[in-house]
This record gives C-alpha cells, sequence and structure tokens, in this order.
C-alpha cells in the first residue's frame, strides 16, 4: 500500500508542490533579494509537504531557542526529509549549506540560488574552507542563521563522525550552536530509501552551545561537545572519533 500511495500520490503531489514553491519564490525574490520572503515560502511548502505524506512532528525544546540573535543549528541526517521536518518550526531566517548537485533540481535549484543559500563541494577541501568563511560572513552580515548537518551526509541510521565545519562557522561568527536531533526520520524515507512512509518524528532541540570565548584552537572540543549533544538528544553514540578533517 506504502508503494502505491508514494508513486501514484505522494510523490507527484510533492513534485507539484516544488514547482509552486519554487516559482513562487523567484516571483518574491523579484520584490527582495534578501531570502526572507523566500524563506517564509519555503517554511509553507514544507509544512504542506508533510501534510501531504502523512508525517506528525512533535517539537520538544523550542524555548531553548534564545529570543533574537543569529545561530548555527546542526541535527543528525537519516532523510530526505530532514530539511522540511525542521524548517517549519524554527522561527529564525535559516540559510542552507547545500549540496552543490541540488542546485541543478528544477524550481528547488532556483530557490536555493536566489533565497542566498550556499553551496558545498564536499569533493574540494578549498572550495569547502571557502564556504564555510562565507557562511561565517553571512550570519555576521546578514543577521541570519545556519542550518547543516555536521555528518556531511544522509546516513543508515548510526550517528557518524562529525565534521569540523559547524564548529568553524559558529567560532568564526561568535554565535551559538543549537543541537537538533531527529528521531523517526530514517522511517519515513531513509537513505536510498524508494517508498515514503506516514508516520511520526520526535524533534528534540537541545541547549545551545556558546562560542563567545572560543577561538580556532578549541575546534575539535567544540566537535565532540555537538557529537556528544547530538547523540544524548537521539539516544546514541557516535560510531567513530571526530574526524581531522576540516569540512562540511
Amino acid at each position: 500500500m506504502d508503494i502505491l500511495r508514494t508513486w501514484l500520490f505522494t510523490i507527484p503531489v510533492v513534485a507539484v508542490l516544488t514547482a509552486i514553491g519554487g516559482t513562487l519564490s523567484l516571483m518574491v525574490s523579484l520584490v527582495s533579494s534578501t531570502g526572507r520572503w523566500q524563506h517564509e515560502v519555503a517554511r509553507v511548502w514544507a509544512r504542506v509537504v508533510l501534510f501531504v505524506s502523512g508525517v506528525k512532528v512533535t517539537v520538544e525544546g523550542l524555548e531553548k531557542i534564545p529570543p533574537g540573535g543569529s545561530f548555527v543549528f546542526i541535527a543528525n541526517h537519516r532523510s530526505f526529509y530532514d530539511i522540511p521536518l525542521v524548517l517549519p518550526w524554527i522561527n529564525v531566517q535559516v540559510r542552507f549549506l547545500a549540496k552543490k548537485s541540488l542546485f541543478s533540481v528544477p524550481f528547488l535549484g532556483t530557490h536555493l540560488k536566489r533565497a542566498g543559500h550556499l553551496v558545498v563541494n564536499h569533493s574540494n577541501a578549498r572550495e569547502s574552507l571557502r564556504t564555510m568563511s562565507d557562511a561565517a560572513r553571512v550570519i555576521q552580515e546578514r543577521e541570519v542563521s545556519i542550518l547543516l548537518f555536521p555528518e556531511g551526509g544522509r546516513t543508515y541510521g548510526d550517528l557518524e563522525p562529525f565534521k569540523d565545519g559547524a564548529a568553524y562557522i559558529a567560532i568564526k561568527a561568535g554565535v551559538p550552536v543549537i543541537p537538533i536531533g531527529l528521531i523517526g526520520a530514517g522511517k519515513i524515507l531513509g537513505n536510498h530509501g524508494r517508498i515514503i512512509r506516514p508516520g511520526h518524528v520526535r524533534m528534540r532541540i537541545g541547549d545551545p552551545i556558546y562560542t563567545i570565548d572560543l577561538t580556532l584552537a578549541d575546534l575539535k572540543p567544540l566537535t565532540h561537545q555537538m557529537e556528544e549533544r547530538i547523540g544524548e538528544l537521539i539516544g546514541q553514540k557516535v560510531v567513530a572519533p571526530a574526524t581531522e578533517s576540516v569540512g562540511v
């Protein structure tokens, strides 16, 4: 039943919603180039996608996000649905670090470009470092927050070692890190999954990790701390120590 629902209903409807959302995003970008209206379009798109997909989200810890200011939001990454799962509930302007390939997807790519999201090229260390520096600058200059998945890509269930990119951005920008644990996202649509299953996801927001007195010498300890916080939120431990390379 789920496979029929996926291919005959959910995927076609989500594709149409994405096309409509991308078109609206393009239209509002002609009025404002800040990306703020595109962000609101994306939040509505995410809510409707979750509704159409039969996904319910329970959010815990919203009160832990300090009022005002900018942040680096981090989350574990199990599903294509992780961004729509997180986006509707964070009531601040958020930009993503998205894989280069996503910028080539019709409508979605247009939205990402016009809304001011940043390209990540995982295969090029120099470009990754430049992207992280750009992200820190965007946080400071545009007063927005950044959302990224420090495992570096979708996983198959285990909490993978974090790359140092999130810590680098937070330290350079001098903003708190807000950890988010997603529980159950992989059951909706797992890594390389082909069936979208209705279900329930818990989104747990942890206490902020402040970086105001940290320097790049604290990069590795901060990355370890982020791993531990996410692990506590989802009830897992990272499968290996944090990596030695700086990346996103």
